[in-house]
């Protein structure tokens, strides 16, 4: 897959299939982004297991905090990657080794890496590169053009507001 762009569709396609989501690389320190993209995460209905060997056992936003990948206790349908793009692989690696496989590999903002994606691929699982679900769930919701950024999304029709967050058929209640 060409992986410098992709389409609405697809994006939208992974953020309305995946329900579970393990973000390796999640941080206590709620000035990283990591902290803001799990809390947005979790606002929208998906459940956000954080991975971090520094910090197994504690909390982050009241969701315990996992060493590795392999001790989520239920199925991972997407795996967000904070960490830098040579981390990558080894993370796809250990995505890879799970049973059953997630279904996405999903690198955040500044990560990528080919031969990740590639192995991946070759597993038939889904990669998204250099995007942040929260900004792209955001951007296809309507809600990111609420603060005056262009989201590129055009619609006569009125979000609908549920619990003071607007979704717009990103998310099934």
């Amino acid at each position: 897959m060409y992986h410098d762009s992709y389409s609405d569709t697809h994006i939208r396609a992974i953020l309305d299939e995946v329900k579970t989501i393990a973000m390796v690389g999640a941080s206590p320190n709620n000035v990283r982004p990591s902290y803001f993209v799990l809390k947005y995460m979790l606002s929208k209905g998906y459940e956000v297991f954080p991975i971090n060997p520094g910090h197994a056992g504690k909390e982050i936003l009241g969701q315990k905090v996992y060493a590795s990948l392999a001790d989520v206790p239920v199925t991972i349908d997407m795996v967000d990657i904070f960490r830098n793009s040579d981390a990558a692989l080894d993370v796809t690696r250990e995505a890879l080794a799970l049973s059953p496989q997630p279904k996405v590999i999903w690198m955040q903002l500044s990560v990528r890496n080919d031969e990740a994606a590639t192995l991946a691929e070759d597993a038939g699982v889904k990669v998204v590169m250099n995007r942040c679900p929260k900004i792209e769930y955001g951007r296809l919701s309507g809600e990111i053009g609420w603060t005056g950024v262009n989201s590129r999304t055009l619609s006569a029709k009125r979000p609908a507001l549920k619990g003071g967050f607007q979704h717009r058929g990103l998310r099934k209640e």
